[in-house]
Parts: C-alpha cells; sequence; structure tokens
C-alpha cells in the first residue's frame, strides 16, 4: 500500500457527509469476511447493505468523533467513552430497515454480529474505533491508515486508550503498526474470526 504524499487533513463530519460516508462503507466491506455473509446475494449487496450502513453513519453523528479525508474518500467513527453506537430504538430501525431490504435472515445475522461485539467489549472507558473505511475507488493510497493515526492524535490528546474490532485479518498488521495489541478473537455466525484489539493510553 503507498503512502499519501503528506499529512492527511481530517475534518469533523457532518449530515452533509452521509451519502459519501455511506458509500465509502458499501464499498470498503463488499466483500469483507464477516459482513458479506450477512447479504449473500452479490447482485443485490451494495443497495441492501448501504441500508445498514446509512442508519451506523448518520447515528454517529451525535457525536463530534466521525473524522474524513476532505472529499470523504475516507472515514473513520469514534464512539467516545460512555457513548452508543446505535440508541434502543435506532437498533431496532436498523433491524426493520435490514429485515425490509435483505429479509429476516440478514437482519438476524446483523443483530448476532452486534451482540457478539458488544459481549466481547473491555470494561473501563475508551474511544471505540466502530468503523475505519477507504471508498473501493481510492484504495491503495494509504489513506485509510493516514486518517486512523490522525485521528489516534485526538484521542491521545486527552489520554484516553483505544479498542476497535478487526474483521478482516489483512487488516490486523496495520492496526498494529498504528500501536494497537490483539486483545482477543470473536467467532462471528459465519465461521470467520473477528480479531479485537486495544491500544492502551498514552
Amino acid at each position: 500500500m503507498s503512502s499519501p504524499s503528506g499529512p492527511v487533513s481530517a475534518r469533523p463530519a457532518t449530515a452533509a457527509d452521509v451519502d459519501a460516508i455511506t458509500a465509502a462503507f458499501t464499498t470498503a466491506f463488499f466483500h469483507d469476511p464477516v459482513w458479506a455473509p450477512v447479504f449473500p446475494d452479490e447482485r443485490r449487496r451494495a443497495a441492501q447493505s448501504a441500508v445498514m450502513w446509512r442508519v451506523y453513519a448518520a447515528a454517529a453523528l451525535r457525536y463530534p468523533w466521525t473524522f474524513v479525508t476532505p472529499g470523504v474518500e475516507s472515514a473513520a467513527v469514534w464512539i467516545p467513552p460512555d457513548g452508543e453506537e446505535l440508541t434502543a430504538e435506532e437498533a431496532r430501525r436498523l433491524d426493520d430497515l435490514i429485515g425490509e431490504a435483505a429479509g429476516p435472515e440478514a437482519a438476524a445475522a446483523a443483530r448476532e454480529i452486534e451482540e457478539r461485539f458488544a459481549a466481547a467489549h473491555p470494561a473501563g472507558p475508551f474511544f471505540h474505533l466502530t468503523i475505519l473505511a477507504t471508498h473501493a475507488s481510492h484504495r491503495g493510497k494509504g489513506l485509510g491508515m493516514a486518517l486512523l493515526a490522525e485521528t489516534l492524535t485526538r484521542v491521545d490528546a486527552l489520554g484516553a486508550a483505544a479498542y476497535l474490532e478487526s474483521t478482516n485479518p489483512v487488516n490486523n498488521e496495520r492496526y498494529q503498526n498504528a500501536g494497537f495489541e490483539p486483545r482477543a478473537e470473536v467467532t462471528m455466525p459465519s465461521g470467520r474470526t473477528v480479531t479485537t484489539m486495544w491500544r492502551p493510553a498514552r
């Protein structure tokens, strides 16, 4: 993966960015080992999964911790300590929307993934990197890892720990290079293994 030519600027996302963030998530996770099986029909996967990613993108904006590159090529969603990724109402709405778009099996699969993620969360306060993605048309430029590095400086400035779930093992080494260490492995309904990773406060 090539590196960006210089430091990557990160700006807080706004409601006007939701479409672009959704597109980045949809393309970035199209072949993801954990999320792709939720939507098994590749011909319909983009449209179906976009319904899910839009809910996550919009919900995260309640906190000022979703950051994007200037053209929204990459996006990083952080949930601050004591925050919640989805409210109970948003989770119910998401379940209904996935069910309408892809059927009850897809809704149940997505719900089970999130439940297993939640059960693996460590105790104590931490910033949770729930989603880091780069649009497929900008892949290979180092934008995602550069955005991660830039946002981690903000977490570090608060003296906070950071946590994430790596759904694709090809990214584990990249996260380790950013200071994360493997913490545990979580088996998903598809049989795939997710590596949870922890970065101590600095």
